[in-house]
């Protein structure tokens, strides 16, 4: 039996993979520089994700790796609890997916909205280019997401008053053109990737110009793993580092089940299970933390490459690492080549297509509450930080779904003679409260009021009491004490309760 009979799809797969290789290399390199660590401590991840996360099951064709969207989140944590410190994050973080996996949460990522996720990938996306922006300039870019925004007009001054600055710009602008005209291309040039062909001629300019621009420190692929030490560990006991380990664990589980969603959408294979793709992302993150390396997502652009180029079987994606580690192995001398501000390019290119600029506005047109807590989302992470900026947005969805599910309808009927008839219909919540109690306020203190209750769906305490208590007080001014027709406890939600007439006691004569 033949390799070709035996593996009906090598031969397409083996296409893919070096695609996605050439895909890869480039984001590997610049999201380890822009996250303050080692170019081969992205590549490192890119090895595990395509050799451990790609043999396992989950999803097929999604291909996983550092991600541009974990670059801010992980720039902060270096900076703050240092390099030793981000192999024990890692490592919790995939442990903690793997338990999550096994408890089959893995399904429970896609309730959260997709708004708040979209508003999360912009924010990023928007610290991103303001953060690469003085990286393509060779300056030292601020600390704050919004500290970098503020600072460009400050940093453009610095670049017109420095020649070696404005050739550093000018190669990442260049990276940037080259990879926005390079799908106008004919077909059979455009196969090769623009980021790969942007780097590629950024390093030839660099080379023959003789331009002036700082380029990639090289370590060495041994030497750049570091597995974490005990005196790493000992940052556990501190709450600020558990939240980091709880947001990279949200923030890596929620992008990579985002980015399966996406990929089914591709392609018309094997759907992915979720539960299982956690554990895959929580065993890759697991062996990334051992090595001291980035953590890892499943990364959309990879994955879409992945697809297009004909990917049948996750054996593409297991090739794809093994690529990277020939690469990383044979020819660590040649990321020595390549310039800091080209790879600052590609990162701006990709933070810009993290924000959805065009369905925003679509998104404004048919649901402004879903764009304001998208918008409200990115402007958080870009001024407060990533782990509360998307507590807001995931708080902000709560409130407006709240608000949305609690529909009520207030009608009142006086017909001049007899008590007054008042209905209330949908849903009674604590939120609706003010209104339901102006209506009932308005009414005649000395007429008998009748209130009809059977048409609620849902009543919870605060309207229960706030409607007992405003019965008690019109009963005791009015000539007959108020008639209540309605629920005989709160509903629980999605159903109605039994209804029963209560009749309040009357006044006591005064």
């Amino acid at each position: 039996m033949t390799a070709i009979s035996k593996y009906p799809h090598l031969r397409q797969d083996f296409a893919a993979s070096l695609v996605v290789f050439l895909v890869a290399l480039p984001l590997c390199v610049g999201v380890a520089v822009a996250s303050g660590v080692p170019a081969e401590v992205g590549l490192v991840t890119g090895i595990v994700g395509g050799i451990v996360t790609g043999l396992m099951r989950g999803s097929s064709l999604q291909v996983s790796g550092p991600a541009a969207g974990l670059t801010v989140l992980v720039y902060e944590a270096v900076d703050s609890y240092g390099l030793a410190a981000l192999g024990v994050i890692v490592l919790a973080t995939g442990l903690l997916q793997v338990a999550m996996g096994a408890l089959r949460l893995g399904r429970w990522f896609r309730a959260i909205s997709l708004s708040v996720v979209e508003g999360m990938l912009a924010g990023i996306g928007l610290v991103i280019i303001a953060g690469q922006l003085y990286a393509a300039a060779g300056l030292e870019a601020p600390a704050s997401g919004l500290d970098k925004i503020l600072g460009l007009p400050g940093a453009a001054v610095d670049v017109i008053g420095s020649a070696e600055a404005a050739a550093s710009l000018a190669v990442g602008a260049g990276t940037i053109a080259v990879m926005v005209l390079w799908r106008k291309l004919p077909r059979r040039a455009s196969a090769v990737p623009g980021a790969l062909a942007a780097v590629v001629l950024a390093t030839l300019a660099a080379l023959v110009f003789g331009l002036p621009v700082a380029t990639v420190e090289v370590n060495g692929l041994l030497d750049s793993v570091q597995v974490p030490g005990a005196d790493a560990f000992g940052e556990l006991a501190d709450p600020g580092f558990l939240g980091t380990i709880v947001a990279f664990t949200l923030i890596a589980s929620a992008e990579s089940l985002f980015s399966a969603a996406a990929v089914d959408r591709l392609h018309d294979g094997p759907r992915t299970q979720y539960d299982k793709e956690l554990m895959a992302q929580g065993a890759g993150n697991t062996v990334c933390g051992v090595l001291g390396a980035l953590p890892m997502t499943a990364v959309i652009v990879r994955s879409s490459a992945n697809v297009a180029a004909g990917a049948k079987t996750k054996a593409s994606r297991v090739l794809h690492g093994v690529w990277l580690l020939l690469f990383a192995a044979l020819l660590p001398s040649a990321l020595a080549l390549i310039p800091l501000p080209a790879l600052a390019g590609v990162l701006v290119h990709a933070g810009w297509k993290l924000i959805p600029l065009r369905g925003l506005v679509a998104l404004w047109r048919r649901h402004r509450g879903e764009a304001v807590i998208l918008v409200v989302t990115a402007v958080s992470i870009v001024a407060v930080n990533m782990f509360e900026g998307v507590l807001i947005g995931m708080a902000l969805s709560v409130v407006k779904t709240a608000w949305e599910a609690s529909h009520l309808r207030t009608e009142v009927v006086d017909k001049g003679a007899g008590p007054i008839q008042v209905y209330l219909t949908g849903n009674a919540t604590f939120l609706r409260l003010p209104k339901i109690l102006d209506s009932l306020e308005s009414l005649p203190e000395e007429r008998p009021v009748e209130l009809d209750l059977t048409g609620l769906h849902h009543l919870d305490h605060a309207c229960r009491t706030a409607l007992e208590n405003w019965a008690e007080r019109h009963g005791a001014t009015a000539a007959e004490p108020v008639k209540v027709t309605g629920p005989a406890k709160a509903a629980g939600p999605g159903g109605a309760a039994e209804p029963e007439t209560v009749t309040e006691p009357a006044a006591p004569a005064r």
